[in-house]
C-alpha cells in the first residue's frame, strides 16, 4: 500500500493544503509565503527521500507565527496518516549533521504518544523572513501531530542559517530511519502491540 497522505486545514488564520509521500524521491513543491522557510522544508524532504507539497494562505500581515505553527500541525498529521498502522517499521531514528559550524542531534520515536525536547539558543531573532523562535514552535507541531517523540538539541553552532538548516535535514535523515521497513519486524515493534 502507497504510505500517502493528502491534508487540507482551513482556520481565520491560515489555509493549508498538503500532501506526503514517505516512499518518495525528495522532491518538494512548497509555497508557505515565507521563503527561508520553504528552503527548510524543501532540505527536509530532499535529504529524507519525501515527496512533499505545502500551500500556505496565513496571515503574515500579522507575523509568520500562525503559517509556521500550522504548517507544523499539517505536516504531522500528514506523517501520521501516511504510516497507518506502523506495521514493520523500525520505529526509531536517529541522526547526527554537520553543517559547517552547526551539528545537530535530532533523534525519533514514532510511539503513538507526543513528547518534544528542544536543546537550542539561536545567535539571532531573524532569518530572512523567518523568526528563529519560530522553528521550535514548527517542530512541537509536528511531534504532537504526529503523535511522535522528537527531540532536537544543537550540539555547536554559531550561523543561525546553518544551525536551523542542520535541525530540518537531520529530522528528515531521522524520519527516514524511523518509517523504514525492518524484514525482521513482525507486525509493530512493540511489546504492547500497538503503537497507536
Amino acid at each position: 500500500m502507497p504510505r500517502t497522505a493528502a491534508i487540507e486545514r482551513n482556520t481565520k488564520e491560515t489555509k493549508i493544503k498538503a500532501t506526503l509521500n514517505l516512499d518518495g524521491a525528495g522532491k518538494s513543491e512548497l509555497a508557505t509565503g515565507i521563503g527561508f522557510f520553504d528552503h527548510m522544508l524543501a532540505g527536509f524532504s530532499k535529504h529524507g527521500f519525501f515527496d512533499l507539497t505545502i500551500q500556505v494562505n496565513g496571515d503574515l500581515e500579522v507575523d509568520g507565527h500562525h503559517s509556521v505553527e500550522d504548517a507544523g500541525i499539517v505536516l504531522g498529521t500528514a506523517i501520521k496518516d501516511a504510516l497507518g498502522d506502523k506495521a514493520g517499521i523500525k520505529r526509531y531514528g536517529s541522526f547526527l549533521l554537520p553543517m559547517d559550524d552547526a551539528l545537530c542531534l535530532c533523534v525519533i520515536d514514532l510511539c503513538g504518544r507526543p513528547y518534544f525536547a528542544f536543546d537550542c539558543e539561536f545567535p539571532v531573532e531573524r532569518v530572512g523572513e523567518l523568526d528563529t523562535e519560530l522553528v521550535r514552535e514548527f517542530f512541537y507541531a509536528v511531534s504532537y501531530s504526529a503523535c511522535m517523540n522528537l527531540h532536537i538539541k544543537m550540539i555547536s553552532g554559531k550561523n543561525a542559517h546553518h544551525m536551523i538548516e542542520a535541525m530540518f535535514k537531520a529530522f528528515g535523515k531521522a524520519l527516514d530511519e524511523a518509517v523504514s521497513y525492518d524484514p525482521r519486524i513482525q507486525g509493530v515493534l512493540s511489546t504492547k502491540g500497538s503503537l497507536a
